[in-house]
């Protein structure tokens, strides 16, 4: 699933290639995408660009004089370019690339396809005059990458939550931009258990916490920036120290890094670090 750090990075690298570009086609492959019936994305063609601009995991596309494309990727949903309307790209001619939805041209010949490797449609782009009336986007809390995120913010959406702190960290509503792999990771780096409730945590913990959040976040962004978008998911996965990991050691302490299941997927943790030697319940064999 695309975060925070991956989607900043691409809609920076969009940005740059997008704006002051004029929309000259527009395909929706899979009608399922267009959430916005009366307002499809062919609306748009003959529109210029006017920049790119994250929204939690959504990317928007401001467009003409007061529009916006907003498109949610969804659990499998990314972009990648294209050379040219007339030419297949480069992806397409890759065995296993996951399928355009939605694709969009340029008057330069530069073509942006946004893609779906999902068994089911997770991949919608609305047309709007303002992101917020996307419901999700309304929704969005407190963004950790944001320069303005203080710890009263933190506080406000986390302390005293009587929920797992894992769930309050991957729900939008509360912290905008993290998934199930970041969140992995800042628990380890604040060496607290993923399932323990928020509410249980102690000043101490809570203080782990908001620094590991926020340090994790932004040095992902970091790192992500400039990276070409077709390597954005490689990168990701490299940078883990214990989502994916599970059967390697810890890099702090050496201990096996387990599953654990987690709402409808799979998690990872260490457990000498986070949960004193506990083992957390495994996902159930298919």
């Amino acid at each position: 699933m695309p975060e925070s750090p991956e989607v900043e990075a691409l809609v920076e690298d969009l940005g740059t290639r997008l704006a002051g570009r004029e929309i000259t086609g527009v395909d929706v492959v899979e009608f399922r995408a267009a959430k916005t019936r009366s307002r499809p994305p062919s609306s748009l063609r003959g529109e210029r660009v006017r920049g790119a601009a994250r929204r939690g995991k959504h990317v928007d596309l401001a467009v003409g004089d007061a529009q916006h494309l907003v498109v949610s990727l969804g659990r499998h949903g990314w972009a990648r370019y294209g050379s040219s309307a007339a030419d297949a790209s480069a992806a397409d001619a890759v065995a296993d690339a996951p399928p355009t939805l939605v694709e969009l041209t340029f008057d330069d010949g530069t073509v942006v396809e946004f893609t779906d490797a999902g068994d089911w449609v997770s991949l919608g782009c609305w047309v709007v005059d303002d992101p917020s009336e996307v419901p999700a986007v309304a929704k969005l809390g407190p963004d950790p990458a944001d320069a303005g995120f203080a710890r009263a913010d933190f506080d406000r959406v986390v302390a005293g939550r009587r929920k797992q702190v894992k769930a309050v960290l991957q729900e939008q509503e509360s912290l905008a931009g993290i998934g199930n792999a970041y969140s992995d990771e800042i628990l380890h780096l604040a060496k607290i258990s993923p399932v323990v409730h928020a509410a249980a945590l102690t000043e101490a913990e809570l203080d782990r916490l908001f620094d590991a959040t926020v340090g994790m976040i932004r040095g992902a962004t970091d790192r992500q920036r400039g990276v070409p978008i077709d390597q954005l998911k490689a990168a990701k996965v490299a940078s883990m120290r214990v989502h994916g990991r599970a059967g390697e050691a810890c890099p702090v302490c050496g201990d096996t890094v387990l599953d654990f299941s987690f709402a409808s997927t799979t998690a990872q943790y260490c457990p000498t670090c986070q949960t004193g030697g506990e083992q957390l319940p495994l996902p159930a064999a298919e």
